[in-house]
């Protein structure tokens, strides 16, 4: 049986709002129950309607101060953001793994992915400028870049940390104000990472935190003084938040699933691509461009697929408290029951190569399960087409090129893909043909870091994070013609 430290000391309970922690009006509260341990650790403070309305209330009464800071100043207060996550990283990874169960080696991940991006969003702000646009004698025409304004930003439960500086820092770095809706599931590490925030400079009411339920997302959503909606997460939630903005025709940045591929062909560096394909348990599975799908050229494939099950039956799974656990549980007793219903079904239609169950001992009461692989997944399969959001690996056989595209692009989702094989050629070949946003090489992750546009197609959203292209998302382009 796994013990924790008290949860109380360690995760914060409230909101905060307007640059100081604060109840919620009402006593709505839920428990929050530690994946590891399946054990209620501390309630959840719920915020109301009412507390969304005094959130953008505070971001909208900030919004004129912060943007109106010269760009310089709010660049240097991001890069100290970035600096003290880093510094508070043996404060935060308790949290982390108490709020997520993501292990210590994973949290540490999860800082530096914010902390990096911070920067990059920090040092894209001065590429944020106008231009002058050439009419001829007698008019001077030029564009104002401006921030949208108040941002909505409704975090996943997988990673906030991460998310935090991925989705918040972007907006703040345009010079919008925002209120952030986290999971209930994940609600405490976002008020952290905003109080860090402050105590670096940024000022009250710039970053406001209010975890919530359906009716908080749909108070934020909706409201009037909401000029842009910045969500992460699952297709279902994005539809009813679509349906809801497009009614005010109101703007989305929606960065949603992913069923991604990783095709690796017979001339692949194969040490590399098999270490690439264990990526699949980070975060237990419950990521969104992890390689889901293994698609594995058939001269190669039993190898490849024994090779994948000898290093996945090694893989550490346990408290993630521990240093030595590389593993930690899924989110909740839900999510747990979901994946092995999926895996459950999948036994009878192919190949288990190592898992397939729930753990037992010490991790019997946590929602841990075991690293798993598939191999002989038909393309049409539950498992090959829906998002497990699991530690689950589907291997597919493929002969050629042609194949490969097609399996990898029979899925509704579109957000990463990747490919492993020494043929320069072929790797733009695939490129140009794979439908995703982003396309790893040869082991690149993806995405590939805060300068670099990230982002999905089809059903696995649209709009850009990271790099200038990211800051953009949250800025209004004016127009200015005057005559000379």
């Amino acid at each position: 049986m796994i013990t924790h430290p008290d949860a109380t000391t360690i995760l914060p309970t409230g909101l905060l709002i307007d640059g100081a922690r604060c109840a919620p009006t009402t006593a709505d509260a839920v428990d929050h129950v530690n994946p590891s341990t399946g054990k209620p650790q501390i309630k959840v403070a719920l915020a109301s309607a009412r507390d969304i309305d005094t959130a953008v209330a505070a971001a909208k009464s900030a919004l004129p101060g912060w943007a109106a800071w010269h760009p310089s100043k709010r660049r240097n207060v991001l890069l100290d953001c970035a600096r003290r996550f880093r510094r508070a990283a043996d404060d935060l990874v308790p949290a982390i793994a108490l709020e997520t169960g993501s292990p210590v080696t994973g949290g540490r991940a999860l800082i530096e992915l914010a902390a990096t991006w911070t920067e990059g969003a920090a040092v894209c702000i001065e590429q944020l400028h106008g231009q002058v646009i050439n009419h001829g004698p007698g008019v001077l025409d030029y564009t104002l870049v401006e921030p949208v304004g108040v941002v909505a930003v409704i975090l996943t439960w997988n990673a906030p940390v991460g998310s935090f500086g991925m989705c918040v820092a972007p907006a703040l770095a345009a010079g919008c104000t925002v209120v952030v809706k986290p999971s209930e599931l994940a609600p405490f590490t976002s008020v952290l990472m905003a109080q860090i925030c402050e105590q670096a400079g940024i000022p009250p009411g710039v970053i406001n935190v209010a975890p919530g339920l359906a009716e908080a997302g749909a108070a934020l959503v909706e409201h009037p003084d909401v000029a842009k909606i910045s969500f992460t997460g699952g297709g279902p939630t994005a539809r009813r938040i679509a349906a809801a903005a497009g009614a005010q025709l109101k703007p989305l940045l929606l960065e949603l699933g992913g069923k991604s591929a990783n095709l690796v062909f017979d001339d692949a560096d194969i040490p590399t691509a098999v270490n690439h394909a264990l990526s699949i348990v980070g975060l237990a599975g419950q990521g969104c461009t992890l390689p889901s799908r293994l698609l594995v050229q058939r001269s190669i494939y039993e190898p490849v697929v024994a090779a994948v099950g000898r290093a996945m039956a090694g893989l550490p799974v346990g408290d993630p408290l521990d240093a030595a656990s590389l593993v930690g549980p899924v989110i909740s007793a839900g999510a747990c029951d979901r994946i092995l219903g999926i895996i459950g079904r999948a036994q009878d239609e192919a190949r288990v190569v190592v898992g397939g169950h729930r753990l037992g001992g010490d991790l019997a009461d946590g929602y841990f399960i075991s690293p798993t692989a598939f191999a002989d997944v038909s393309p049409d399969s539950e498992l090959a087409r829906d998002e497990v959001f699991g530690p689950v690996l589907s291997i597919i056989p493929f002969d050629d090129e042609d194949e490969a595209i097609s399996i990898a692009n029979a899925t509704e989702f579109g957000l990463a893909a990747y490919v492993h094989t020494a043929n320069v050629s072929r790797v733009h070949r695939l490129a140009a043909q794979l439908q995703a946003g982003s396309v790893g090489v040869n082991g690149a992750g993806v995405p590939a870091g805060p300068h670099a546009p990230f982002g999905g197609i089809k059903q696995s959203g649209y709009g850009r994070e990271g790099g200038v292209s990211g800051l953009l998302e949250f800025a209004s382009i004016k127009n200015v013609a005057v005559g000379l």
